[in-house]
């Protein structure tokens, strides 16, 4: 199995996934990973659907296809005034994002992952902003079930923009309320390399030291 670390610091969007089949073994493993993450309380409200029917996932396809293109408008309009290097890997990105979406309804296995805000540990639910907490339990096993995916040489990444069409998705896989969507994460193996480095910024620049204004040295 690969090392935690090395899982972490390889988990990059993995977009051009190949329709060859999961084995079962395979993907119990990524779902108990999931299971063992943390949530609030310990109530575990989420639930995933392991979505694999051809034409419940060219619904997802039929769904997700617009959403991309309408963000991919905006993301360019960002690219502007970029540095040529810095524009050249957006725009690979991007190439990646137009792969998935063209393609989204052949991937293997697509994850959906629900929460019930009913049985959540919602404790900023009452201040005067967007809630942040409730996400604490659904999105710890998402990324456990992805970490697994690195481990297990499967590619995958996490979108939310399926949840602009809520309806819809809970429609197309009979979802019932009060279930809320989460993450929508594709899964299988990858074309070409797959997950690999990634660029983040370091503990310097995100981290503090006791108070916000003191940064962490380290």
């Amino acid at each position: 199995m690969t090392d935690l670390y090395q899982a972490m610091s390889t988990l990059r969007a993995v977009r051009r996934l190949r329709p060859d089949p999961i084995p079962d073994k395979v993907l119990r493993r990524v779902l108990q990973a999931a299971c063992w993450a943390p949530t609030g309380g310990n109530q575990q409200p989420w639930r995933v659907i392991v979505v694999d029917d051809a034409e419940r996932k060219q619904a997802l396809a039929d769904i997700y296809r617009p959403e991309w293109q309408r963000y991919t408008v905006g993301y360019m309009k960002r690219m502007e005034g970029l540095a040529p290097e810095d524009q050249e890997k957006r725009r690979r990105q991007m190439d990646a994002g137009d792969h998935l979406a063209d393609n989204l309804a052949d991937a293997p296995v697509i994850l959906l992952f629900c929460a019930d805000f009913r049985a959540m540990a919602v404790t900023d639910a009452k201040l005067d902003r967007i809630s942040l907490v409730g996400g604490g339990s659904v999105y710890p096993p998402v990324q456990n079930a992805m970490l697994a995916c690195v481990a297990e040489g499967l590619g995958c990444t996490l979108t939310t923009l399926h949840c602009l069409r809520e309806d819809e998705v809970k429609a197309a896989l009979d979802i019932p309320d009060p279930w809320a969507t989460a993450a929508m994460v594709p899964i299988g193996y990858p074309i070409g390399k797959g997950h690999g480095p990634i660029s983040r910024r370091s503990p310097e620049e995100l981290a503090f030291h006791n108070s916000f204004d003191q940064p962490w040295t380290g």
